[in-house]
């Protein structure tokens, strides 16, 4: 008995003039946002400039696009080189093909060359895009709806999907002037992930205001929680991918990235890093409590100086910074990251564990995404 079927748009799709706004796209770009404006509260919240994570971005963003799409070749490549293929329509990214695994691996270089340019350890971004990253994959997700694809198979549950045939454009197909349903009810895998990205959203952020992770371990259970789920849901799905013996290339992929983040997490120890700005420029804050008669009220006030560098340091020493504006003393076992054109000197460590190696994401913005 079906309790309840699931509609799904007939347009993925609207023109204005000339110019098509894709349903997709859309989704894409506010799953963006989405991350940027959580990751950028989380990193205010360990001392890094405003917006820093508007220069993450302009990394992340496009070599996030670039790897999800170079995935997608990769693991489809008769589409494009095998018989009738045509190798150029590779680069044809608008018309669909976009992976969130290459995704993760590009975002991740490209948010490594962004928090370098601004001397943040890379840990550090990652732990604060952690619960943001499921987000925006959620809201991502919308987009599948509207393209009606990566469905799972037909089902006899009390729920189900309904899927319209629809072309390569995103218009369906129609018959009578009215769009044609494929039979029958189909899993809902695309509302699956949302549900499951945010509920792993929602436990990062929980596990971390606990356990205050550090080291980008806060970024290693956002990868667990999010490859467990998807294992479970690739194995539901249908529609058109690569197989290795018999099972979808993904399920391989998920399993092993899953493992991956698990080593991390058990192997790498450390409490949450905080950062403190470097650089002769940055002015440091007011004490908490100062006397009034030292403040100078005929001063114009200055635009906000961006930091050549940061310093990572211990929860006690950037709450005392926070409160009286007092750089602490030179630790041998704290670690300065200086921005590429600064002039901060690196310090080093004899801890393994200060190194900072993980990755994040940003997902690109395309009309399609026919194995993410």
């Amino acid at each position: 008995m079906t309790l309840a079927a699931i509609p799904s748009p007939t347009h993925a799709v609207w023109q204005i003039g000339p110019v098509p706004i894709r349903a997709y796209a859309l989704c894409i770009i506010l799953g963006i946002i989405a991350a940027a404006v959580v990751a950028e509260y989380r990193l205010r919240q360990r001392g890094a400039h405003k917006w820093a994570i508007l220069d993450i971005a302009v990394w992340a963003v496009p070599f996030g696009i670039i790897g999800a799409r170079i995935y997608h070749v990769i693991t489809s490549p008769g589409a494009y080189f095998g018989e009738g293929g045509d190798p150029l329509e590779a680069l044809q990214i608008w018309k669909g093909g976009l992976g969130i695994w290459g995704a993760v691996a590009g975002g991740g270089v490209g948010a490594w060359l962004g928090a370098r340019q601004l001397g943040l350890p890379l840990t550090v971004v990652a732990d604060a895009l952690a619960p943001g990253l499921p987000l925006a994959q959620g809201i991502g997700r919308l987009g599948n709806w509207f393209n009606n694809e990566l469905y799972g198979r037909q089902t006899t549950l009390p729920w189900g999907l309904e899927v319209h045939e629809m072309d390569s454009a995103g218009r369906p197909t129609l018959v009578d002037g009215e769009p044609v349903l494929r039979p029958g009810l189909y899993q809902p895998t695309f509302l699956y992930e949302l549900v499951w990205d945010v509920l792993i959203a929602g436990v990062v952020i929980a596990l971390d205001r606990k356990f205050k992770f550090g080291k980008g371990r806060a970024f290693a259970v956002y990868v667990m929680g999010y490859t467990l789920g998807r294992f479970f849901i690739e194995i539901l799905r249908d529609d058109t991918a690569t197989h290795i013996a018999g099972v979808r290339i993904n399920v391989f992929v998920a399993a092993i990235v899953f493992v991956g983040a698990l080593i991390y997490f058990l192997r790498v120890k450390g409490p949450r890093e905080y950062v403190i700005p470097t650089g002769l420029d940055v002015p440091t804050p007011a004490p908490a409590a100062g006397d009034i008669s030292t403040v100078d009220v005929s001063s114009k006030p200055t635009a906000a100086a961006i930091p050549t560098g940061y310093r990572v340091v211990s929860e006690e020493q950037f709450r005392a910074y926070q409160e009286t504006g007092a750089v602490p003393d030179d630790d041998p076992d704290g670690v300065v990251v200086a921005a590429t054109d600064g002039e901060s000197a690196d310090a080093g460590t004899d801890d393994p564990d200060d190194e900072h190696d993980s990755d994040t994401t940003a997902a690109g913005a395309g009309s399609r995404a026919d194995d993410r």
